[in-house]
């Protein structure tokens, strides 16, 4: 545990789900590789374009509606009903298989277990500070199991702008009914949830399990208020 400020009292704590509370890199993985496969078997159109066609169509679905980029089952939504128009279908057809390949990848997206050792320390914490989720992403907390250790979870899209705009830390203040300054934040991320939660008066706490460091960390904007490696070294705080 390293300390860059010193915290104030610590009355509740918001998280980050993805590659905080479980490694989200493999579960994407298999997510991308099965809808690709998926595409490729219900429409073989899909599969004369190459990766790289379809990366440069996200991105430019993105620079058409920059706010999709708050949703991420939308910006995918999007990305493959517009490649099926591109690709000949009309706006029926490419919406019905827009609409099933989105099922699929939600399906697949919380499709896996949250380690062991993330359920005791959750459970531990919930025990003792009130707990929020706030994510970009698009896992079902309920279905992970992660949901009956928080109060709420906000997702983007759904609940507001992704972080680390305001909206989500906004909501997690007001549901928790604390001074922000009272709430520490714990995220991988250095721009979303460091830089995010600064921003918006939480105190944040920098998951670092990948062995990275500030110095050389191209997002980092401000410093965290502590730095953790192992989620267990929450407990000391409260």
């Amino acid at each position: 545990m390293r300390y860059y400020r010193q915290l104030k009292p610590i009355y509740a704590m918001s998280f980050d789900l993805d590659d905080t509370l479980y490694d989200n890199r493999p579960i994407i993985r298999q997510v991308e590789q099965g809808v690709v496969a998926w595409l490729h078997q219900q429409h073989p159109v899909t599969a004369t374009q190459s990766p790289e066609w379809w990366q440069a169509l996200k991105l430019s679905v993105a620079d058409a509606t920059p706010e999709v980029k708050h949703d991420v089952s939308e910006w995918r939504y999007q990305q493959i009903f517009q490649g099926l128009k591109l690709l000949g279908y009309d706006d029926l057809k490419a919406k019905q298989a827009a609409e099933q390949a989105l099922s699929l990848v939600l399906d697949m997206r919380s499709d896996f277990e949250v380690p062991s050792t993330t359920h005791q320390v959750m459970a531990s914490l919930a025990k003792k500070v009130p707990l929020i989720g706030i994510t970009n992403g698009n896992v079902d907390a309920k279905r992970i199991g992660l949901s009956p250790y928080f109060q709420q979870v906000f997702r983007a899209g759904p609940d507001g702008r992704a972080k680390p705009y305001s909206d989500l830390f906004q909501q997690a203040q007001q549901v928790l009914n604390l001074p922000p300054q009272n709430i520490l934040h714990v995220g991988d991320h250095l721009r979303t949830d460091v830089s995010g939660a600064r921003n918006n008066g939480f105190m944040a706490c920098w998951f670092n399990d990948q062995g990275r460091t500030l110095r050389h960390a191209t997002k980092a904007r401000v410093l965290p208020d502590i730095e953790i490696v192992e989620l267990s070294e929450l407990l000391e705080l409260v």
